[in-house]
């Protein structure tokens, strides 16, 4: 298989005697969705941040094309674009101003900017709302500028945490269709998500973590072999611990 070009090795956060990451190493190569799933307070925004360059690792290391993210972090966040389950934009400036402001920042070319914020705007639908300020903007809408600031530079590993969290049907589905196309351009793609249709449906590899360790990784048929579960969501509960709760919920009905 090729070089990967989202690498962890023994990835690990401690905050005093909590650890809320413990040596968690993994690859996502070029061509592939990845589903990052996980209960409440697993782990996954703390190792997203870790990705992003967001989070200093207590120990551990974290790969982005080929450069490290605590050594090289501009080459590391030059050649990756994250989306945070908040957007958080700059709530003064327009969308395009925004788009413009971020190929400022990745010192992408004037006129190439234009025609890639163009195309983006076109692809998100937002070409209506472009020259109104942000702050003015749906959440679905924000959540949108804030994927398409992110694909700005074409990255090659694009890292989003709840990318469809709060969106009607139609764009969840836009953002669905969106990152499979980058993955199938070649780019590494990236996700956690809480909603398991969406990673078994989209995701060519899940990964599972679960009180900061992460318990499995590989496609739905690796998973499904692990305990004889066709469902990803039983799959989930049982390497969980949620299958009691579950049956419980089942019983109370």
């Amino acid at each position: 298989m090729s070089t990967p070009l989202l690498h962890t090795q023994h990835l690990t956060k401690r905050y005093g005697e909590k650890v809320a990451v413990n040596d968690v190493s993994f690859e996502v190569y070029g061509g592939e969705v990845f589903g990052f799933l996980g209960p409440n307070g697993a782990g996954k925004t703390t190792t997203i941040k870790m990705i992003a360059g967001l989070l200093r690792p207590t120990s551990g290391q974290v790969s982005v094309a080929g450069h490290d993210v605590n050594t090289h972090p501009l080459q590391a966040k030059a050649a990756s674009g994250y989306v945070p389950d908040t957007p958080n934009l700059y709530a003064k400036l327009t969308g395009r101003e925004l788009l413009h402001f971020v190929g400022d920042l990745y010192d992408i070319e004037r006129g190439q900017a234009a025609r890639r914020i163009d195309e983006l705007l076109r692809m998100f639908d937002l070409s209506a709302a472009a020259d109104e300020t942000t702050d003015s903007y749906s959440h679905g809408m924000q959540q949108k500028t804030a994927l398409a600031a992110a694909l700005m530079h074409d990255p090659k590993v694009l890292v989003l945490d709840e990318p469809t969290v709060g969106l009607d049907p139609k764009s969840a589905r836009l953002i669905k269709d969106i990152l499979r196309q980058m993955a199938d351009r070649g780019a590494a793609v990236f996700l956690s998500t809480h909603i398991l249709e969406i990673a078994e449906r989209m995701c060519d590899r899940i990964g599972i973590i679960n009180k900061g360790q992460l318990i499995a990784v590989g496609t739905m048929e690796e998973l499904r072999a692990l305990g004889q579960q066709s469902s990803l969501e039983d799959i989930f509960l049982n390497l969980t611990g949620g299958a009691e709760e579950a049956e419980i919920a089942e019983v109370l009905k």
